[in-house]
């Protein structure tokens, strides 16, 4: 298969770390990256678990619905919850306007 070269940037002491911790596994960070991207293509996506701030998928999910239900009782208080999304659309161009 043919090689071809890439560039990437990338902080200074991050390389360095990573040079480190694949000098110890055997692998320069060529072969690092050429594992990463075959095993991202193999699993057809990022091969690890991302989550934000550290939190998992379900308790991101478990905020928004608690958000939701937040929103949703201060719709009931201002008298809003039964806006159509034809009055919710007017209210946000209105509110672009500066009206």
């Amino acid at each position: 298969m043919a090689q071809t070269n890439i560039s990437i940037r990338v902080d200074e002491e991050v390389k360095k770390d990573a040079e480190s911790l694949f000098a110890k596994l055997g692998l320069t960070l060529s072969a690092a990256t050429n594992v990463f991207y075959r095993q991202a293509i193999r699993t057809q996506g990022i091969p690890f678990h991302i989550t934000a701030t550290g939190q998992s998928r379900e308790d991101i999910l478990a905020k928004g619905r608690e958000a939701l239900r937040e929103a949703q009782e201060q719709a009931v208080i201002n008298g809003t919850s039964e806006m159509t999304l034809d009055d919710i659309n007017a209210m946000i161009l209105e509110c672009r306007q500066g009206n």
